[in-house]
């Protein structure tokens, strides 16, 4: 019997195949893209779950509020995790670890450089379940000047990753670190990632008591049962008993002085499996990803299933009505209900099982670009990945049964004289049903037609915002290596004409770069502590970058004592209460520094437009780092070639690097550029399943009103009345749809502007372009089978009566 079913339910999709493959495309492609989005939300949620003790791991953050700005950092004072161990018994223990730059080591006389160094306390992987592949945990990290290399370095340093025993050598100082374990590469999944991990009793300010210095990242594990936030009440209590006594050296004033003038600084707790999501901390050991996109792409996947399900559901419809003579004739010779239910729903849960098929090869497909938009490398492993073939069976299950229920119960119930006489009509309701699905389908296309808009205006409104300092020409490079011949490799540049300006500064306005707190107060006012950022900068940085300068100089090697001057910003001065007379006023620093205002320039923005522009103090001192380089327009390719070569004459250990200021600042918003191509391809793709559907239903309406619209052509309706006659229904239902969906996106992307401290409005022609393209569309779909129904001959439509 089943195999009858089977057979019977090929031939009718064969019969039908225009229907059949529309079925089968449209929910192939909802079913691809929920896969897709399932497994990059899969991907984010996971981050740090896979640790045997991550339920119980914290992270301690320090921050708060201080006059000119917050402070968020992800670490803290070296003593914080002995502190905390001591007086609190609901931790277990805790641990540590600090970055370590980037040295070069010497292995067998050879050179090499890594960026991915640092210091842990020996318990750090009993702490953390990365799997050690040579080495013991409890032992491993307890002596100074000991290593442990994840296996590709090994392989990278030894060739092998039995590399216990063997030795490594700073180069900056010839120290040797032995070999005392080997771990497993570290999962992408993790926060942390780093290729070698060397003792903290090596980490020359380990030890240090200072309250007033941070650089540690450091977790704590607590014990069974304990909540996270009864342990963060006591923070502030600890904090005061600690920091307090080092406060009036370092800020003049004591402890609850300070919280007196304004500021609220401490410690806070963040559990582990919270830090790629909720994240917003500077000097975090990896950028950090955004719950709310997780929600979107959540929402979006699941909107897309639901629209291709409710255009599977549609076309079953137009083709089972298409089919009612059959049913009769079926009953007629003797069929019951029981089995044309079971036919109707063997053929749906046949085109499931085809769509499901068609949508993993759909997704193998389309994964390289979605990895490439997401920033990813996810696989697609249907059973590594537990859930993926259980979710799928279930889903297309679930699909094909809704999509079945219409014809298998709704025409099995028919009386056979009615059917074959020609009396099956539409029901109210299940008009009402479908045209309530339509709407819900242009309603979601709408709205992320809105929300692309917006997200592209937005990326064009930073693109083209001035940001205070000139972006073009500019080349930033990294001259580190050269170590004291930077300052020859400098002169060399000035000396080619194709170069306008170089500076000398870590600092650089865009992508990645030191990030400085620096507190100071004005000496007028001891109490006025202002949070500032402290750029170290030469005489050339703000012609480099041509920065405005509102009042007095800017600094000049013919005064000896710049190095005691700075140079602030508008908002700094606005901070201290200067309006117009800032000039020669005094800045105190922690370490009772006096420094003179010597100019001020106008704001400019140097962090990303998310955020407001805070106090910035520049002060003059000789660094090593950066060479930022303003070209004159013309000759770049030639001049980069000409950089490169005086760059090797010099023997660096590191070869030739740099990037362009307004790359640099372009890859700033490359999250929320990649957001906006996904949604455009995700709008674009619920739009063409939504008209999938849209023409299922104007395929069933015009075979409902055949008779109707041959009568009314007998009356003398024109092939114009006809077409109007059907697609009327059809706008006032995309009317309805952009009514709904407006206020909804409006709500949606003021909450994602939110994130953006400079910004666009939003603005009514979105919605009414969104609209517009709806209409347009959703005519487009409808028009073709309305022209065919109006130019059908009425004979033919009339005949069955």
């Amino acid at each position: 019997m089943i195999k009858n079913y089977v057979k019977t339910a090929l031939r009718s999709m064969l019969r039908q195949r225009a229907f059949a493959a529309i079925n089968i495309v449209g929910l192939a492609i909802g079913i691809a893209t929920c896969l897709l989005i399932s497994l990059f939300v899969f991907d984010e949620w996971s981050y740090d779950r896979f640790h045997e003790k991550a339920d119980r791991i914290v992270r301690i953050v320090f921050g708060g509020t201080v006059p000119g700005g917050e402070i968020k950092e992800a670490n803290v004072m070296p003593p914080t995790a002995q502190a905390i161990q001591a007086e609190f018994p609901e931790v277990e223990e805790t641990t540590r670890l600090v970055q370590g730059g980037r040295p070069f080591f010497l292995v067998a006389n050879q050179s090499f450089n890594e960026e991915e160094l640092a210091f842990v306390d020996a318990n750090f992987f009993r702490v953390f379940s990365f799997h050690l592949l040579h080495g013991n945990p409890e032992t491993v990290l307890t002596e100074p000047y000991t290593v442990i290399l994840t296996e590709k370095t090994a392989r990278k340093y030894f060739g092998t990753t039995d590399a216990v025993g063997k030795e490594l050598i700073i180069k900056a100082d010839n120290t040797p670190l032995k070999v005392t374990g080997v771990v497993e590469d570290l999962p992408l999944n993790s926060h942390i990632h780093f290729d070698l991990f060397a003792s903290m009793a090596s980490y020359p300010n380990a030890k240090s008591n200072s309250w007033m210095e941070s650089g540690f990242n450091t977790y704590a594990v607590l014990r069974h049962g304990t909540d996270y936030k009864t342990v963060e009440a006591k923070l502030p209590a600890l904090f005061e008993k600690y920091a307090g006594p080092q406060f009036p050296a370092a800020f003049g004033m004591t402890y609850t002085e300070h919280r007196k003038a304004g500021n609220d600084i401490g410690l806070h707790l963040q559990r582990l499996t919270d830090i790629r999501l909720h994240s917003d901390f500077t000097n975090d050991l990896s950028a950090p990803g955004d719950v709310r996109y997780v929600y979107i792409f959540s929402a979006i996947a699941l909107f897309m299933l639901l629209i291709a399900s409710i255009n599977f559901m549609n076309l079953a419809t137009a083709s089972a009505s298409r089919r009612a003579k059959e049913v009769g004739v079926r009953k007629v010779l003797g069929s019951g209900r029981e089995a044309l239910t079971f036919q109707f729903l063997m053929e749906s849960l046949l085109l499931t099982l085809v769509a499901l098929l068609v949508a993993i090869g759909l997704a193998y497909a389309a994964l390289p670009l979605f990895n490439q938009l997401s920033g990813k490398t996810m696989t697609i492993d249907l059973f590594g990945h537990w859930w993926i073939v259980p979710s799928l069976l279930l889903g297309g299950l679930a699909v094909g049964l809704l999509a079945g229920s219409y014809p298998a119960f709704f025409l099995a119930a028919f009386k056979p004289v009615a059917v074959l006489k020609g009396k099956l009509t539409p029901h109210h309701k299940g008009l009402e049903l479908r045209s309530g699905l339509v709407v819900f389908q242009f309603l979601i296309s709408i709205a992320l037609i809105v929300c692309t808009t917006v997200v592209y205006k937005q990326l064009d409104y930073i693109q083209h915002k001035k940001l205070g300092y000139d972006k073009e020409q500019v080349i930033v490079l990294q001259t580190w290596p050269l170590g004291q011949q930077e300052s020859i490799f400098r002169q060399q540049l000035l000396q080619d004409p194709r170069v306008l300006h170089v500076t000398n500064s870590p600092y650089v306005p865009a992508g990645p770069t030191y990030d400085n707190n620096f507190f100071v107060h004005s000496e007028d006012n001891p109490s006025q502590w202002v949070k500032t950022l402290r750029y170290d900068v030469d005489e050339h940085y703000i012609p480099t970058l041509g920065i405005e300068l509102l009042a007095g100089r800017n600094f000049s090697a013919d005064y000896g004592t710049d190095s005691l001057n700075a140079v602030i910003n508008e908002t700094a001065a606005k901070a201290f209460g200067w309006t117009d007379d800032a000039l020669g006023k005094t800045l105190v620093n922690g370490d009772n520094k006096h420094i003179r205002v010597v100019g001020v320039v106008k704001d400019f923005h140097f962090k990303s437009l998310r955020e407001s522009i805070t106090p910035l103090v520049m002060t003059m001192n000789n660094n090593f780092g950066n060479l930022i380089v303003k070209a004159r327009p013309g000759d770049m390719a030639g001049l980069l070639q000409a950089m490169e070569k005086r760059y090797d004459a010099l023997n660096p250990d590191l070869p030739f690097a740099y990037s362009f200021l307004d790359e640099r600042i372009n890859n700033t918003y490359q999250a929320e550029r990649n957001t906006g191509t996904i949604l455009g391809v995700f709008a674009g793709l619920t739009i063409f399943v939504a008209c999938l559907g849209l023409f299922g239903l104007a395929t069933f309406t015009a075979y409902q009103r055949t008779k109707e619209i041959g009568i009314r052509k007998v009356l003398g309706a024109t092939v114009t009345n006809i077409i109007r006659l059907l697609v009327t229904d059809f706008v006032k239902l995309i009317a309805i749809a952009v009514l709904i969906a407006s206020p909804i996106a409006w709500w949606v992307m003021n909450k994602w502007l939110e994130d953006f401290a400079y910004r666009i409005d939003v603005q009514w022609w979105m919605f009414g372009l969104a609209g517009l393209a709806a209409v347009a569309i959703a005519l487009l779909t409808v028009g073709w089978q309305a022209v065919k129904a109006a130019l059908a001959n009425p004979v033919e439509s009339l005949r069955d009566e």
